[in-house]
């Protein structure tokens, strides 16, 4: 059995010290040597050597030194050692010591005093305490703080001894007389502290007899009285009111520490609008006062907490937790936006999105190197504010409109988006939107945002004279025809001569690309271009940003702008009177379609052309050879109708996950109800009033009712012995977040006593043991609850294995009863989660465990297997509903977890029927780190059968 341990001390193994050259160097003279040596004895104790050799050494070459560094190390010694025997009887030797504890209680030195007062509090031997006492409780009258705040805390631990209460009898009056007189504020605090853990009644009594007075006490001292309050409070309810007081009057308390305690003490206590208006207001005086960042991140978190059960307090506080946006740190700005962002309400909307812009034009200056990870939030943020109120999207899309040529591609990729959206949503801005962006175009740098903004361009375009601009500004972006020339050497050179094409970063990369229904397609293709803007002046745009993309490779973007110009011509047709200028028009996209095949089948560029771009090209051209109502019903028309469709699917998920968070849970019929009008309002205070009625209120919507039903408790208990055992044992298993407890029954089936009965478990996995459950002794047919924590560091399957060992009166050896293993299962650790399909597809290609599982069932519907896949894994389906609609034999969908320590799960399902009406296909796991990965795939491996 290992035995608790009151030191930590880092020890290198390198080189270990010999106990012969220890002893030498405790038998000198040299006082520096002897401390060394005392150093390594302690370290080699530490480390379970015993060196039963060198007690008489210490005893006659170290107790009688001078030395304070040496004094002090002699008593970590003797609180290390080993003091009694096999049977726990103390060692006789350890008399020697008592004299020499006895001398230093008593010595001149107060540093020695309060040392050895401080050693008493870590010995539990009572033969060696009980002649000390006397000593000791002199002490109590010393006139040095230092020894009277050590003292206290000695006779604290003498009386929480087994037999403490019959050594100190009187130790709670005595206590309670220092603490009416003393006056420094640490001994205070101890005494109180000893008070509060020994006889809890005089401590409060104390506290309420000083009421008004303590505001004026110590730091150390408020802290334990809100510890005390805290204890009270749980035990006893109906006592809260006039508890609840003393916290409001410590909020104005000089020190953050206890003003922060009291804002956590009054949430937890109380949930009257007063109280809790009280702690928010105080948790956001720290967030704007504290300049250390971590701190600003855990009163961030407190105030996530708070605006999940007391929104309408929270929303009046909004501006005050925007202000936390002036720290320059990427987590607090996203903690910070994610609060703000659900506390919106018409009231505040105009003043939130103004600071918002505020920091979006702030972060212009390119101060800070996480300026655009930062404006890509705040762009998100706005994004969200103008789809729930879609009036403030007017002051905020034209500045936006500034950030398409954004350097940071994602930021400009956000805006592209959001213009998207909000020229559908919002029709009246529609007209200035699209002047902006024909004004704007020739910035954009990237081809992902390029080919949205055409996208746009061609959906949008609707009058003559914004058809013939849309038309005219896509032309002026690809330059001068061809896209290259061959000169009479026969070599290939751009056509634009006038500027040098400028330098381009291409990231061609043969990984392959992950398509939107989780599916693999090759990628030759430049992925994100971005690149140094070509020296041109404003409005002369000879070289334009579509013809370097394009000279780049990006044919994709080619067939965006061969859609785009096939649309505009056939709106144009539409609006345009006159026929020739039609003809004109129709001529010259073919030109560029024609121009951009040549280019792409040419050997100018490394890549040729793909064949889904020259397939959509081609098509493109042969539609503005033969138009016809139907086509012009399906370009015009569909393609907008498909993109609303999307936007309202999108709106109907994101209300009903609003209806989900707001189901909250509901009392029983037959609970009781208190009726606060006929409650007696005798000596209560309007704050006692207001929680009496909040509490009530709770009791009636059931949010008292804990989550964890009775009956579930059942499925959790687990048989770990036969019932034909000697010793049968079963364990009831609760998770949480960061520790498992293991609730363990043990009764004795045999009709003698079992001695030293100790239960013995290992793990395998990330679990570790935190501490060994102690021996016990269990009379005939008699039970015992033993209780052990496991603590748990990642996400993946663990096994807990062990044994109970006993001895019996009669029998020399030990016995052993194996139990049966404990799996615990990485369910209880991961939870649906939602990301976006960008997250996502980022997420896939970055995580480097991949573990395929192959689909063996006997579900024969695709729909069902998913369900079935999605209950199974505890995942949430981030494939659109109406993506997985209809009949077609096929079925591709990506699902997402993230566990309690932040690691993200994502699965990919294709599945495929086959002829004879069985599904085959593979399920992927993806995952930064190996566990989750192979505990999932096992997961999936045993549940996905299906049937029965």
């Amino acid at each position: 059995m290992e035995k608790s341990c009151t030191l930590l001390i880092h020890f290198d193994k390198g080189t270990p010290a010999i106990a012969n050259e220890i002893k030498e160097a405790l038998e000198g003279n040299d006082v520096p040597a002897k401390i060394d040596a005392m150093k390594k004895a302690i370290m080699l104790l530490l480390n379970g050597e015993t060196l039963p050799q060198l007690f008489i050494t210490i005893v006659r070459y170290v107790l009688p030194s001078e030395d304070h560094t040496v004094q002090k190390l002699l008593l970590l010694y003797l609180e290390i050692i080993e003091k009694t025997d096999a049977k726990g009887r103390v060692l006789p030797e350890m008399i020697l010591i008592c004299q020499n504890l006895r001398n230093n209680l008593q010595h001149p030195n107060e540093y020695i005093r309060g040392v050895t007062l401080r050693f008493l509090c870590r010995l539990n031997e009572t033969e060696i305490i009980e002649p000390l006492i006397p000593s000791v409780l002199q002490n109590l009258e010393h006139r040095h703080p230092f020894i009277r705040r050590n003292a206290i805390l000695a006779v604290m631990s003498i009386y929480k001894l087994p037999q403490g209460e019959q050594l100190l009898v009187d130790a709670p009056d005595m206590i309670e007389k220092v603490l009416s007189t003393e006056q420094d504020p640490s001994a205070k605090r101890n005494a109180f502290l000893m008070l509060f853990t020994c006889a809890q009644d005089r401590a409060i009594n104390y506290l309420l007899t000083h009421v008004d007075r303590v505001s004026e006490w110590g730091e150390l001292l408020q802290m334990v009285v809100l510890e005390l309050i805290r204890k009270v409070c749980r035990t006893n309810r109906g006592e809260k009111g006039k508890y609840i007081k003393i916290i409001i009057s410590l909020l104005n308390a000089p020190s953050t520490a206890v003003i922060y305690e009291c804002a956590g003490t009054l949430v937890s206590l109380s949930s009257a609008p007063t109280a809790i208006r009280a702690a928010a207001n105080t948790y956001c005086q720290l967030l704007l006062s504290q300049s250390d960042n971590n701190v600003k991140l855990i009163v961030l978190d407190q105030l996530n907490e708070l605006k999940s059960s007391h929104r309408d307090i929270m929303v009046d506080l909004i501006m005050d937790v925007l202000r936390a946006l002036s720290s320059p740190n990427l987590d607090i700005w996203r903690k910070t936006l994610h609060i703000v962002l659900e506390l919106i309400t018409p009231r505040n909307i105009n003043e939130v999105v103004l600071m918002l812009k505020k920091e979006v034009v702030k972060t212009q200056s390119g101060e800070l190197e996480k300026n655009g990870e930062y404006r890509q939030m705040l762009i998100q943020a706005i994004h969200s504010c103008a789809i729930k109120f879609p009036e403030v999207a007017s002051t905020v899309v034209l500045l936006l409109m500034d950030f398409l040529g954004d350097s940071n591609v994602a930021s400009a990729i956000d805006v592209a988006v959001f213009v998207r959206e909000i020229i559908e949503t919002n029709p009246k801005l529609r007209v200035s939107i699209i002047t902006r962006l024909l004004d704007t175009f020739y910035q954009i740098r990237a081809a992902r945002v390029c080919s949205c903004a055409i996208w746009i361009i061609g959906e949008y375009c609707l009058s003559l004279s914004e058809v013939e601009s849309g038309l005219a500004t896509i032309k002026q972006c690809l330059g001068e025809l061809p896209f290259y020339s061959v000169s009479e050497e026969g070599e290939a050179t751009d056509a634009s001569k006038k500027t040098p094409q400028p330098n381009s970063i291409t990231v061609s990369s043969k990984r392959p690309a992950i398509l939107s229904d989780g599916t693999y397609a090759t990628q030759s293709a430049a992925s994100e271009t971005a690149f140094s803007p070509p020296n041109i002046v404003q409005g002369s745009l000879a070289s334009g940003n579509l013809r370097s993309l394009l000279l780049t490779g990006d044919f994709f973007l080619g067939a965006v702008v061969a859609c785009t110009l096939t649309k505009l011509v056939l709106r144009l047709e539409e609006v345009q009177p006159s026929k020739v200028e039609v003809n004109k028009a129709t001529t010259q996209a073919l030109l560029i379609m024609v121009s951009m095949l040549q280019l792409g089948q040419s050997h100018v560029l490394p890549h040729p052309i793909d064949n889904d771009s020259y397939d959509r090209i081609v098509l493109c051209m042969r539609l503005l050879c033969n138009t016809g109502d139907e086509i012009r019903k399906i370009w015009l028309q569909y393609c907008r109708q498909s993109f609303i469709k999307m936007l309202s699917e999108k709106q109907l998920q994101e209300t009903e996950e609003l209806k989900a968070k707001a189901q909250v849970s509901h009392a029983q019929p037959d609970d009781l109800i208190d009726f606060y009008h006929l409650k007696s309002r005798k000596g209560m205070s309007q704050l006692e009033l207001e929680d009496e009625v909040q509490d009530d209120l709770k009791r009636a919507t059931g949010e008292f009712v804990k989550d964890a039903d009775d009956a579930n408790k059942l499925n959790r208990i687990l048989q770990l012995t036969g019932f034909s055992d000697p010793v049968y044992a079963e364990a009831y298993v609760t998770v949480h977040h960061y520790d498992i407890v293991l609730d363990v029954t043990v009764i004795n089936r045999t009709k003698e006593t079992l001695q030293n009965l100790c239960l013995e478990l290992a793990t395998m996995g990330d679990l570790k043991l935190v501490e060994r459950p102690q021996n016990y002794t269990l009379a005939p047919e008699s039970s015992k609850q033993i209780k052990a924590n496991i603590k748990v560091s990642s996400t993946e399957t663990g096994v807990i294995f062990g044994n109970i060992v006993y001895e019996t009166s009669n029998v020399l050896e030990r016995n052993v009863v194996v139990l049966n293993d404990i799996h615990i299962d990485i369910m209880d650790y991961i939870s649906p989660s939602v990301c976006t399909d960008a997250a996502f597809r980022a997420m896939w290609a970055e995580f480097e465990w991949e573990n395929k599982v192959a689909v063996n069932t006997v579900i024969q519907d695709e729909k069902e297997f998913l369900d079935h896949i999605i209950k199974s894994t505890n995942m949430k389906c981030l494939t659109a509903p109406s993506a997985l609609d209809g009949e077609c034999g096929f079925l591709a969908a990506n699902l997402y977890a993230k566990s309690v320590f932040g690691e993200d799960a994502l699965v990919n399902l294709s599945v495929e029927k086959q002829a004879d009406g069985k599904l085959s296909g593979y399920i992927r796991i993806r995952s930064k780190t190996q566990g989750i990965a192979l505990s999932l795939g096992d997961k999936i491996t045993l549940k996905q059968k299906g049937g029965s």
